[in-house]
């Protein structure tokens, strides 16, 4: 029940953080490039030990490791750093790729080399495309990305807002990338079995104007974050928290999370099978054809970020982002 977290920045400290809390890991190690940070951090949150779940956190380097069953990557630059927080950029969080490949070019092989049975799960942004260049970094290692998982718990909480319920009782996915091409599956969301528009209907709310506030709630919701925090960091530190326990505890959880598509070439989500191995099964949603127009433009724009060469610069190998630039993945 061993966990790593690389990058000790705001995602990586809020993740570490819900790890502790909930007990998602027996045993959590944390490395960044500066030791001393991670030290810091280890020994920040061991003062919360007694009144926490049961979980050793220690810092360490890429060799302890070793034995771990999942090893999430954070570090990187961020939205707000990376200058990707403009609501009418359509590449979005795609504008970082190029910068966290270097990032990734630096962790992912000796990551790989000391943990080569671990999922690897990239939390950093662009996830998905991250996820895809990773792989060639270590085509053998099992890689996930976060996905669209934090997506759609923000649609499922503001659904849940709307209708006054606990957010508990909605299902309703975000899938494809999670970025601006994202797909909100608004023919499968319930609340507690009863289709969203039906409900509105008893309600007497207008489903146009529900359906459109609430895209606009989730789909800008990390930017209206980071423009009052600089970094969206507690949901998705909670969700990577969540994937851990998953993995370690082989649940077999059904959740939207990245994986890779052999049949369409990168890295998207769909419901998935979560367990030890990481996806081990896929499930196809009933989509409107609206949907499914939407989501074949998701992977497009995937695909397309995926066809840029994984070129290399001369500092790649030795220089990484400020430590604290690190990944805001949401």
């Amino acid at each position: 029940m061993k966990a790593g977290i690389i990058g000790m920045g705001t995602v990586g400290r809020a993740t570490a953080l819900a790890v502790m809390q909930r007990g998602s890991a027996a045993e959590l190690v944390l490395v960044n490039r500066h030791a001393d940070l991670a030290q810091a951090v280890a020994l920040d949150l061991s003062y919360g030990a007694p009144v926490s779940a049961t979980c050793t956190v220690r810092a360490g380097g890429y060799a302890d490791l070793s034995g771990a069953g999942i090893v999430v990557i954070t570090a990187g630059v961020n939205e707000k750093h990376g200058g990707a927080t403009d609501r009418s950029d359509p590449a979005g969080r795609l504008r970082l790729l190029q910068q966290n490949i270097e990032v990734m070019r630096a962790i992912v092989p000796p990551v790989a080399a000391a943990a080569p049975d671990a999922v690897i799960l990239i939390a950093t942004d662009p996830p998905d495309a991250l996820a895809d260049a990773a792989r060639e970094l270590a085509p053998h290692a099992n890689m996930l990305s976060t996905g669209t998982w934090l997506d759609s718990l923000r649609l499922r909480t503001h659904l849940a807002n709307a209708f006054g319920v606990n957010p508990r009782s909605v299902q309703a996915d975000v899938l494809g990338e999670h970025g601006t091409s994202e797909v909100l599956h608004w023919s499968g969301a319930t609340v507690a079995g009863v289709p969203w528009a039906d409900l509105a209907a008893q309600r007497g709310i207008d489903p146009k104007d529900l359906k459109q506030r609430i895209e606009n709630e989730v789909r800008f919701a990390n930017i209206n974050i980071i423009d009052a925090l600089g970094a969206s960091q507690y949901g998705i530190g909670i969700v990577s928290a969540r994937i851990i326990e998953a993995v370690l505890r082989d649940e077999k959880l059904v959740v939207p999370i990245g994986s890779y598509h052999s049949e369409h070439g990168v890295t998207f989500s769909l419901p998935s099978v979560l367990g030890a191995r990481g996806v081990e099964g896929v499930l196809t949603p009933r989509l409107d054809p609206q949907e499914q127009d939407a989501l074949a433009r998701s992977i497009a724009t995937l695909q397309q970020a995926r066809a840029q060469p994984l070129t290399e610069s001369p500092a790649a190998a030795v220089e990484q982002p400020p430590a604290d630039a690190v990944a805001n993945p949401a």
